[in-house]
């Protein structure tokens, strides 16, 4: 287990998962033995206005808030987002974009917050079974297949692009 503090900033719009996603983020955390903070900002969610979730893990984490530019990992779900959110990552920090994982190959479009997920987690140091149990345990038994399926299209995705940006540093 890393002694540093894993910095994850989560943006969309109202209604697109943002706050589910960060729930499971923060419960595999916590299944992996890692303190967890996190905090949300709302805006105007419920009329499709921004929304973000700061999620922070480690060893120990004294505050839930990211500062600005210090996010390692910017997971975001709508397009708009990107530009808006960019600056709280850090230099050298992995920006998930809505594009990563098109929505048309996903089953359910709904499911790309899960599938951002999954693309997340090949990057951090929570094991996948851990992810997917706690994937299982914010949904629904009726959606549990379909936003499994979405993670694993995630983190192939990632899988694949850490291979190619391997292969062009070598």
């Amino acid at each position: 287990m890393s002694t540093t503090v894993t910095n994850v900033i989560l943006a969309g719009l109202g209604g697109q998962g943002v706050i589910k996603a960060s729930d499971i983020l923060a419960d595999a955390a916590v299944r992996a033995g890692f303190d967890v903070k996190k905090a949300e900002v709302h805006g105007m969610s419920q009329r499709g206005g921004s929304v973000t979730s700061d999620v922070r893990f480690g060893v120990k984490v004294l505050s839930p808030m990211i500062p600005r530019g210090e996010a390692d990992f910017l997971v975001v779900l709508s397009p708009s987002e990107v530009v808006v959110t960019r600056p709280l990552l850090r230099p050298g920090g992995v920006l998930f974009a809505p594009d990563f994982v098109p929505e048309a190959e996903l089953v359910n479009k709904r499911s790309l917050n899960v599938a951002l997920l999954g693309a997340l987690s090949a990057y951090l140091d929570i094991p996948e079974r851990i992810f997917l149990e706690a994937v299982r345990a914010a949904l629904a038994e009726r959606l549990h297949a379909v936003n499994e399926q979405a993670f694993q299209q995630g983190r192939a995705r990632a899988a694949k692009a850490g291979a190619a940006a391997l292969g062009k540093r070598q």
